[in-house]
């Protein structure tokens, strides 16, 4: 297990400064031999007489090469996934922990509750426009996924401090928004880094429960900081966030390894080209950093997600049910104030408490999910010869109907001659549908578009993000003004509309990948 700290940010500054005495790989021992490890591939490349030559490529040294992220041990892999989990729950609970301080802000700084709001909203804008940048520069070779993670966590954690003891509104909106910008690389990029070192047979499982923890941070916010917030102020809110992601950074500093293979085996490339002072050895990522043009690089990433959403109507719709229902989720954030805490006369912080039922309703997709995948997709898949795509979206094709079905429950019951408990059951309802109908777009876009699914997720987290952001500040007005009920029934209205949108993209996803330039048929 040393080699997860020598391939952690920390391992790698180490072997730096101490000119490669600590922290050492096998090329670094004199007594390495290069044999043939750097000739299982070659590329041509044009010497200057226009001639071809055959350059020596670095791959694997062997099929269970210990470097390749494939190769790696159970525990290790199970380390890296947690970390992971842990530094994206930390991102993602940081922008509901805002809410318990949103009424002190509104009385402190004399500014309405849909203006305090924007703290929380500003912070979701900033981590759906900050994978645009981060998600590309994870794909060059000599980035990697470790460095835009560990330097703008690093970011992350100091803006908390500075956050603690602003004293102006303003000041309060522009670190929201910096802490939720530079909290995002891992918002879009974790599922990729799962990818590098998990089978595709494990990746449906490991996907749920990361799924799960992404999505259950935001509903623990107010149960972590009503009761403190309530007893010591707002800024406690912001402390609690700095308790939980300063321990996580020094943890990630310390052993989360580089899990990219084409940053892996550049790394391996320069380090033979270093002992044997030969610059003709390359690996393939180095041939294709050597290809990446700017200018390509922002066109692939900031223009072609859109030009296939506007192109492909499988990627629109997908789009648009994902978007929507994560901003219903947020949305919760707005009137649960006023079903619990004016219907129901629950103190503060017990409206953080009924945020548990979000948990409860979690708890239950996830079991299912992944005992649907055990039981019943996988041996079925084992069968096929050949899976289409649209397969994927069964499990929605059930889920679909939760999602309208607990936001009825959660309207109608809102009142005092109801129990509190039957909302709560709505809610937990809907969150079920929620989860698995994200589930089931995860994993049909890449299998659909895969040479565009990490711009396709960019594009989504941030399609996402957009319509959260305007949930929050459009729910606390609209259900003012129609009251909870009718309020939560419109956006149940646009759900029951999307149900026959994943019928239509399951019987007709064929014909329309047939249609699609962009598509995998």
């Amino acid at each position: 297990m040393l080699d997860i700290f020598r391939d952690s940010f920390v391992g790698q500054a180490t072997r730096i400064l101490t000119r490669h005495r600590f922290c050492r790989y096998p090329e670094d021992d004199p007594t390495f031999v290069l044999r043939e490890e750097v000739s299982k591939l070659s590329v041509p490349r044009p010497t200057e007489d226009s001639e071809k030559r055959e350059d020596p490529v670095v791959t694997w040294y062997d099929a269970t090469d210990p470097e390749n992220p494939q190769n790696w041990g159970a525990v290790k892999k199970s380390w890296v996934s947690l970390l992971l989990l842990l530094y994206t729950f930390s991102v993602y609970i940081g922008s509901s922990l805002y809410t318990a301080s949103e009424a002190d802000i509104s009385d402190i700084y004399h500014v309405s509750p849909v203006a305090s709001a924007v703290g929380l909203s500003i912070y979701v804008i900033g981590y759906g426009i900050g994978p645009l940048l981060w998600s590309p520069l994870s794909e060059i070779p000599a980035i990697g996924r470790n460095h835009p993670y560990c330097f703008t966590y690093i970011i992350f954690v100091l803006l908390c401090i500075p956050l603690a003891f602003v004293e102006n509104f303003a000041g309060v909106l522009v670190l929201r928004f910096l802490l939720g910008f530079f909290g995002s690389p891992c918002l879009a990029t974790a599922g990729a880094s799962y990818g590098d070192f998990w089978s595709g047979g494990k990746m449906p499982y490991v996907i749920a429960l990361w799924g799960g923890g992404a999505t259950l941070g935001p509903a623990l916010g107010p149960v972590v900081g009503n009761f403190a917030v309530a007893a010591k102020g707002w800024r406690w809110s912001t402390w609690e966030l700095l308790w939980l992601s300063g321990p996580t950074l020094i943890l990630m500093l310390l052993s989360l390894p580089e899990t990219s293979s084409s940053t892996i085996l550049y790394r391996r490339a320069r380090r033979l080209q270093t002992i044997t002072g030969r610059s003709d050895i390359r690996s393939e990522s180095m041939v294709t950093q050597a290809n990446m043009k700017p200018r390509e690089i922002a066109v692939f990433a900031l223009v072609k997600p859109w030009e296939i959403n506007a192109l492909d109507p499988a990627v629109l719709f997908s789009t648009f049910y994902t978007a929507l229902i994560y901003g219903i989720y947020y949305s919760f954030f707005e009137s649960f104030p006023l079903v619990y805490r004016d219907v129901y006369h629950f103190d503060q912080g017990a409206l953080g408490l009924a945020f548990l039922s979000v948990l409860t309703g979690l708890l239950i997709a996830v079991s299912v999910y992944v005992a649907y995948f055990y039981f019943i997709a996988d041996p079925w898949m084992a069968k096929q010869d050949e899976i289409p795509p649209e397969a994927r979206l069964w499990p929605g094709l059930i889920a679909t109907f939760l999602i309208p079905i607990g936001l009825f429950i959660f309207a109608w019951t809102s009142r005092t001659s109801v129990p509190w408990i039957a909302s709560m059951i709505g809610v937990a309802t809907s969150m079920c549908g929620v989860f698995i109908i994200t589930q089931c777009m995860f994993i049909y876009l890449p299998f659909t578009y895969p040479t565009y699914s990490g711009s396709l997720f960019a594009a989504n987290g941030f399609a996402r993000a957009m319509f959260a952001a305007g949930a929050v500040l459009f729910a606390y007005p609209m259900f003012e003004s129609l009251g909870v009920p009718d309020g939560v029934s419109l956006l149940a209205a646009l759900t029951c509309a999307c149900c026959v949108g994943i019928y239509i993209l399951y019987y007709r996803g064929a014909a329309m990948r047939k249609r699609s330039k962009f598509a995998v048929s």
